[in-house]
């Protein structure tokens, strides 16, 4: 598994795993009750992975619909 996205933002986290599965990548939601820790205060990220195999695909869509994933 490879880190494909890290995010704070929940929008981005959601439309992301959304295009990914859209296009048959299966997509694992890291950090997700993290929130639990900081007070549901959000300042924790959450982290988007995928297999090893998918990672090209994956950020290439993720480029083709404007989401940034700063991890290239």
């Amino acid at each position: 598994m490879r880190e494909l996205l890290r995010s704070t933002d929940p929008t981005i986290i959601a439309f992301a795993t959304a295009l990914l599965d859209g296009e048959g990548i299966e997509v694992f939601d890291l950090d997700v009750h993290m929130s639990i820790l900081d007070g549901s205060l959000g300042i924790l990220p959450r982290r988007l992975m995928v297999r090893d195999a998918d990672l090209f695909m994956a950020r290439s869509v993720l480029r083709d619909n404007g989401i940034p994933t700063g991890l290239d």
